[in-house]
């Protein structure tokens, strides 16, 4: 059985888990009713410290984290990195530093930045192996000097990391493939509009999508599975080459964050709303699409929460002895113009913008 964590503890006691160390440990800063609820806790779960913890809680150590993932597309990573940092700052007194290490883009110079990061003397890596083969071999190396390694979004299967954190992505292509199959008729062609067939979740995604859609859809056909390389203004062209050599094509399945531009193409060859357009996750500027119809839907990956369980897997680890799952899969979402105001990524942008508003009328009050 796991042995119970600070995390378990701090959700039962609904603290966070810097006051579930201080409670532990003696340390002030908290009530003493607090106290004796996280004690209470712990006793029933019949907690008993990691010896790491047992360094951290007097001082002498810091459980370094290294974070090798993209800046781009932000979009996507931006709100992975704000998942990984939130959750950081929850584990404050336990001396969790996390060292921000970011490549450009998926793929570029990941081998080169995990090991600067080993060589800053980390306890674990979380890394976005975008190109899995020149990966590997460092995330081995980095497991064998005792450096749990856990890919995040993509994984790196050949590798002896120690787990993985992401939405299946193989299920995720069958996912948009049995929605496509129920907006289009039988006989459609459709295509795929993917990052880089060299990262396991871009290929797996396809290969789900095509087989699924094959699967779902009767004599249907698949029109082309593009590799766009995360970039917008390939993924504009491509799209465009991709209506004009295929006019008759019913729908497009966008399996990275990158739609943007696709949809830009749908607008000006007229096919938005007449096309159906399946993309992936969610940020403010796909709403308006959804809302017109651009998008007809959307499936969701959480990043943030990725970045989040990521954390929260390492310190549990690391500080309570929790085995590492090989892997963490998140159901995947879906997101209709029904339902996306439910989503993070727009409730925060709403709310910010109520907060604005109610900060003007308080100054013209």
């Amino acid at each position: 059985m796991k042995r119970p964590g600070v995390h378990k503890i701090a959700e039962l006691a609904r603290v966070s888990i810097g006051t579930v160390d201080r409670a532990l440990h003696g340390r002030t800063g908290i009530s003493e009713a607090t106290r004796k609820r996280v004690l209470r806790i712990a006793k029933k779960l019949k907690y008993t410290p990691h010896p790491a913890a047992r360094i951290l809680s007097v001082g002498t150590a810091t459980l370094r984290i290294g974070v090798c993932i993209p800046e781009e597309i932000h979009f996507f990573y931006d709100q992975m990195r704000a998942g990984i940092f939130d959750e950081a700052r929850r584990a404050d007194g336990l001396g969790v530093e996390i060292l921000y290490h970011p490549v450009p883009s998926l793929g570029e110079g990941e081998r080169e930045h995990v090991a600067e990061l080993l060589a800053r003397n980390v306890r674990a890596v979380i890394v976005t192996p975008g190109n899995p083969k020149a990966a590997t071999p460092v995330i081995s190396r980095a497991e064998k000097q005792g450096v749990r390694v856990i890919c995040i979004t993509t994984d790196a299967p050949q590798s002896r990391r120690s787990s993985a954190v992401c939405v299946d992505p193989e299920l995720n292509g069958r996912l948009a493939a049995e929605l496509m199959a129920k907006f289009v008729p039988a006989g459609s062609e459709v295509a795929v509009i993917t990052g880089m067939l060299a990262t396991e979740e871009h290929r797996l995604k396809a290969e789900g999508f095509c087989a699924g859609f094959k699967q779902d859809c009767a004599n249907c056909k698949i029109a082309a599975v593009l590799e766009a390389h995360e970039s917008p203004e390939e993924s504009y062209r491509k799209t465009c080459e991709l209506l004009v050599r295929h006019p008759d094509v019913s729908g497009i399945y966008v399996s990275t964050v990158n739609c943007l531009p696709v949809c830009r193409a749908l607008n000006d060859y007229k096919r938005a709303g007449k096309l159906q357009l399946i993309t992936t996750d969610l940020f403010p500027e796909m709403v308006p699409h959804l809302q017109r119809g651009t998008i007809r839907a959307s499936i969701y990956q959480d990043p943030y929460l990725q970045g989040q369980l990521a954390v929260r897997m390492l310190v549990d680890h690391l500080l309570s002895g929790v085995a590492l799952p090989a892997a963490n899969y998140l159901n995947p979402g879906i997101v209709l113009r029904t339902n996306v105001h439910l989503f993070r990524e727009v409730r925060r942008r709403y709310m910010k913008g109520t907060e604005n508003k109610l900060q003007r009328l308080a100054v013209s009050v």
